[in-house]
C-alpha cells in the first residue's frame, strides 16, 4: 500500500466571490503537494494575523474595483503588509494585482480611451519575465479586466502589454502580480463568457468564440509556465534569478 504523501504545507487562497475557485492553480498546488486553506473575507472570513503556517499566499481576482470603499476590501487591501512584512511567497492575480499596487501607493484606473481587455492579448515578457522559471514565459494570456495599474516604484517589470502596460511584475523578494489570469480553465472560461457576457461587447473585448478558440491555441503554453513558475516561487528560486 502506498505511504500517504506528507503536505509540503498550506498555500492560502483567497478569493472573492462565493462560487470562486483557484482553478488551474489550485490543481496544480495540490498536485505539488500543498494543501489549499481557502477564504472568502468578502464573505466573513477572517486572514491570519501572521504566515507563519503558511508556505505562500494567493490573492485572486473578482468583479470588483480595488477602488471601491467597501470596509472588506480596504481591510484585506490593509492586510497585504503581513506577506510583504514577513517576506513571504505572495501572487496577487487581476484585482489581487491591483490590490497590492493600490497597496503600495499607487493607481488604478480604467484606460483614457474606455478600452478593456476581455479574452487572449499578447504581451511583451521582459528579460526578468522569462528568468521567473526554466519554462519560457507565455506571450498570449487569458485578460479579463477593465482597469490597469502603474507599475509600483522599485517594482521590477516582468511582462508589457499594448493597452495596459503593467502586465506583470515582482516587487521585493518574492511578491507578485499578475494582470492576467493563469488559473483560468476551459469550464472556468465558458462560465465566465456566458455570466459575464456584457463584458465581451465592451470597447477591445473579443467575443465568446474567440476566447473558446484562443483556449485551444494557448493554453498549453499558459499551463506549462503556471506549474514550473509555481514551483519556483514557492522554492524562492525567482527572485534569485531576477537579482
Amino acid at each position: 500500500m502506498d505511504k500517504k504523501k506528507t503536505p509540503l504545507g498550506q498555500v492560502l487562497i483567497v478569493l472573492h466571490q462565493e462560487a470562486s475557485t483557484p482553478g488551474r492553480l489550485g490543481r496544480l498546488l495540490e498536485a505539488q503537494g500543498y494543501e489549499l486553506d481557502v477564504r472568502r473575507p468578502r464573505f466573513g472570513d477572517v486572514l491570519p494575523k501572521s504566515l507563519d503556517g503558511h508556505a505562500g499566499v494567493i490573492v485572486f481576482g473578482g468583479p470588483m474595483s480595488a477602488n471601491d470603499e467597501d470596509e472588506w476590501l480596504c481591510r484585506e487591501m490593509d492586510w497585504l503588509k503581513v506577506p510583504l512584512r514577513e517576506d513571504k511567497p505572495f501572487l496577487g492575480i487581476c484585482l489581487g494585482a491591483q490590490m497590492l499596487a493600490r497597496h503600495l501607493g499607487h493607481r488604478v484606473y480604467p484606460h483614457p480611451e474606455g478600452k478593456v481587455e476581455v479574452g487572449y492579448y499578447p504581451i511583451r515578457p521582459t528579460e526578468h519575465g522569462h528568468g521567473l522559471c526554466p519554462c519560457p514565459f507565455p506571450e498570449k494570456v487569458y485578460q479579463w479586466h477593465r482597469e490597469g495599474f502603474d507599475l509600483p516604484k522599485g517594482a521590477t517589470l516582468l511582462a508589457a502589454g499594448h493597452d495596459f502596460e503593467a502586465q506583470a511584475f515582482r516587487y521585493g523578494s518574492c511578491a507578485y502580480g499578475f494582470q492576467f489570469h493563469p488559473e483560468v480553465t476551459y469550464a472556468m472560461m465558458c462560465k465566465w463568457t456566458v455570466q459575464g457576457a456584457e463584458r465581451t461587447i465592451l470597447p477591445n473585448a473579443h467575443p465568446r468564440h474567440r476566447h473558446l478558440e484562443g483556449w485551444f491555441l494557448h493554453d498549453g503554453a499558459v499551463a506549462r509556465w503556471s506549474d514550473a513558475f509555481l514551483k519556483a516561487w514557492l522554492a524562492g528560486r525567482p527572485a534569485a534569478n531576477l537579482a
